[in-house]
């Protein structure tokens, strides 16, 4: 695995492994440069994985540890990892941390400058806390979902961007950041409950202002930038393609109609809510007649605020994101770069996804077990 100089060389993480938001926050502060070690569950514990690891991206950069947590020699083990690293991340229901013996208090106690990162759907506490519970839901009780989707549909899943990976991992990996610097002032550890509610809750800061001063209707699909607008919607064209229109300030906006052919003195004022549908209407219908490909190059050099609605496999071609190099291969597949850029100190993918348990005995041994030690966790059942 080859050395990162991203920003983050030098801090030490142990990561429990688990499923998508945590996976998600260690792949970001990896591929920033940090030295994380995931502890896994035995290979075969859980019926094994569905995908193939090498397309796990979520797990890139990090090495992997196989150890069985109910193991008394295994926890021993995660307490001498902790005495030696920056940061503890894990996933849990609330309590069972604690129940395996290596919740908080019993890190800090081995380690009073730890970091303590603890991600959740519902929190570490409310009426909830021990609910289960999955993306949707979380930004269902948050207002988000119903406030995405066309005004007559229901509320549209945003894939699981607004919960998981907006509300989750990304608060959890700014609470690390965040509490890392802290503890550089302060020499003491903190425990961080990042939950996807929270998060999903303080993305919507800007709605909720606009709700509270009258601007924001509660109704879907009636507001400027949830497809009630007509400047701000996407499009089909003739080849049932679709094109995104973003034109929110009026020279964008007369841009627009120039390019549609659509004289600015016979169309109602841009911002008259109550001609919006009449005005979709006539934009759909205009769009219709050309191809995606063909409404791009017309707007070519234009500010318009065009875009082409790109697949996943059309996005890594795009000339833009392969001059900025935003998409790259590791091990023969296609996956996004790490972001962002940083001018002194970039970031890099340390290395294809692991499967659970590929370098146990090489990153214990890194992280100082000797080959007694690793001996005696095997077998003690404690590492595969």
């Amino acid at each position: 695995m080859e050395n990162s100089r991203g920003p983050l060389a030098g801090i030490k993480i142990v990561e429990l492994g688990g499923v998508g938001p945590v996976p998600f926050c260690c792949m970001l502060l990896s591929d920033l440069g940090a030295d994380i070690i995931r502890i896994d569950r035995p290979p075969g514990y859980d019926g094994g994985a569905p995908v193939d690891p090498r397309f796990n991206l979520l797990n890139r950069g990090r090495r992997s540890a196989a150890m069985d947590l109910k193991n008394e020699a295994a926890v021993g083990a995660v307490l001498d990892l902790v005495r030696r690293a920056d940061v503890l991340v894990e996933g849990f229901r609330p309590g069972v941390a604690e129940k395996l013996g290596i919740g908080p208090d019993d890190c800090l106690a081995v380690n009073p400058a730890l970091v303590y990162g603890r991600m959740t759907g519902w929190g570490q506490d409310g009426p909830l806390a021990q609910a289960a519970g999955h993306d949707a839901n979380y930004i269902s009780l948050t207002g988000v979902l119903h406030a995405i989707g066309a005004k007559d549909g229901p509320p549209t899943l945003p894939l699981n961007l607004a919960g998981d990976f907006g509300g989750g991992s990304l608060y959890l990996a700014l609470g690390v950041v965040s509490a890392l610097l802290e503890s550089r002032l302060s020499g003491r550890g903190q425990v961080i409950d990042a939950a996807m509610v929270d998060g999903s809750a303080s993305l919507m800061a800007l709605f909720y202002g606009l709700h509270a001063a009258g601007y924001w209707h509660d109704e879907r699909g009636t507001n400027r930038l949830d497809s009630g607008a007509p400047w701000y919607n996407v499009y089909e064209t003739s080849d049932g393609r679709w094109l995104s229109v973003a034109c929110n300030e009026d020279r964008f906006w007369r841009n627009t109609l120039r390019l549609l052919g659509l004289n600015e003195t016979e169309m109602p004022d841009q911002h008259d809510r109550t001609r919006w549908p009449e005005m979709q209407e006539r934009l759909a219908a205009v769009f219709r007649t050309r191809t995606r490909d063909e409404w791009c190059a017309l707007a070519e050099g234009e500010d318009a605020c065009w875009a082409p609605v790109l697949s996943l496999t059309e996005a890594p071609r795009h000339e833009h994101l392969v001059a900025r190099g935003t998409f790259t291969e590791v091990a023969g597949v296609v996956q996004p770069a790490p972001a962002p850029r940083f001018s002194r100190t970039p970031g890099a993918i340390q290395g294809p996804p692991a499967a659970p348990g590929q370098h146990t005995d090489d990153v214990l041994g890194d992280w100082g077990f000797t080959a007694e030690q690793l001996a005696a966790l095997r077998a003690a059942g404690a590492i595969t």
